[in-house]
């Protein structure tokens, strides 16, 4: 397999996203299985990026298990959050800062 950032973890040859190990600024760039992208949104330690293309339905693979499916298509480098995917298994919810379902 091609290099991938150190800023990234990647568990699983099938996974379609890896996870930040640190705050990504916009702008940064990130090695992504020997590809540099440009990062288009910051993101915090924990968040995922998208190392594989995905069309709207697509699984979303993280440490080799499905968390979901994309509700939109997503790109290479992006943030993947609740913005453009959902859980197949659970409600997909934010917490407010006071802790509420928002």
């Amino acid at each position: 397999m091609k290099p991938t950032d150190d800023r990234l973890i990647v568990l699983a040859a099938t996974d379609t996203v890896a996870v930040a190990r640190c705050s990504i600024v916009a702008g940064a760039e990130v090695e992504i299985r020997g590809q540099t992208v440009t990062v288009a949104q910051a993101f915090s330690m924990g968040h995922k990026i998208a190392i594989r293309a995905m069309s709207k339905g697509d699984k979303v693979l993280k440490y080799g298990v499905s968390i979901g499916s994309a509700t939109q298509a997503i790109s290479v480098g992006d943030h993947v959050h609740l913005h453009n995917m959902q859980s197949d298994y659970t409600p997909t919810y934010a917490l407010n800062e006071d802790g509420s379902v928002a």
